[in-house]
């Protein structure tokens, strides 16, 4: 059926957050892709693999980055969520763009166990094993097949235990049902106009599992979730939670976890 029949990827396609847009836009589909994130199930796969990846620490300091950060709505889930369990829990947002950040810092101001970078994604500035885990939402779809695999793998060194991608899935029923919910649920311009395009620009697993053999990051799985739309790509790399020697995992070039990191290397769209 013509419905059921796969979307060919949209290749060197713009998305216009990738401009990036003006402020208010940008403050206004960061909402947007929150909103969305929450009603829609964004946030809710990230956090069941992570909590598969890491099991149920409680004793241990727990820290997660975030790769592509955007505007930091899955940080801020997943420490309300630690809050409520009485895990003891770090995330580090990482965005390439200054802009991105600002909004990001000003809505997570409530939650300090949230520190921001500014990064590019391909170039971690975290060391080997720095952090237990790694995470990205809506980040991998950005990037093109010839760099694509420099995010799986960066994700993979950074990481103790492993890391997980969450994505669009990519088929023209998620492309009609996108629209749908982006002219029901999202009021930026920006976002009516991504939100279909994330979906062409998505990879599928088969295309996900050859980006992995380039990064050479295994073992690997893909979960769908077509009630979500989403894919999950869960790195599984082994090795306990054990705090680092260091108590900073980050290799910042003479900036702080709170700076704004100008002069950091560039080379990824905004995350989300």
């Amino acid at each position: 059926m013509p419905l059921l029949r796969q979307l060919p990827r949209a290749e060197n396609a713009v998305e216009l957050l990738d401009a990036p847009p003006s402020t208010p836009d940008l403050e206004e589909t960061l909402s947007d892709i929150s909103r969305l994130n929450h009603w829609f199930g964004g946030a809710r796969v990230t956090r069941l693999h992570l909590v598969r990846l890491l099991g149920a620490p409680r004793a241990e300091r727990v820290t997660v980055l975030d790769v592509g950060s955007g505007g930091a709505d899955i940080p801020i889930r997943l420490v309300r969520w630690a809050r409520r369990r009485g895990i003891s829990f770090r995330v580090i947002a990482l965005d390439r763009e200054r802009r991105i950040l600002e909004v990001a810092r000003r809505r997570a101001a409530a939650y300090p166990e949230i520190s921001f970078v500014q990064a590019d994604a391909l170039h971690l500035p975290v060391r080997g094993g720095g952090v237990d885990a790694a995470i990205s939402s809506l980040t991998l779809h950005h990037l093109e097949p010839d760099v694509a695999p420099g995010l799986l793998a960066e994700m993979g060194r950074v990481s103790r235990r492993g890391f997980v991608v969450n994505d669009l899935m990519r088929s023209r029923v998620a492309y009609g049902l996108v629209w749908l919910a982006t002219r029901l649920f999202a009021w930026n311009r920006m976002s009516r106009h991504d939100g279909p395009l994330s979906v062409r620009r998505a990879y599928s697993a088969r295309e996900i599992r050859s980006l992995a053999e380039r990064a050479g990051v295994s073992p690997l799985r893909i979960v769908r979730h077509p009630l979500w739309l989403r894919l999950a790509v869960v790195g599984y790399l082994g090795g306990g939670l054990r705090p680092p020697s260091d108590p900073s995992p980050l290799r910042l070039r003479g900036q702080s976890p709170r700076s704004n990191g100008r002069g950091a290397k560039r080379g990824l769209p905004c995350a989300k």
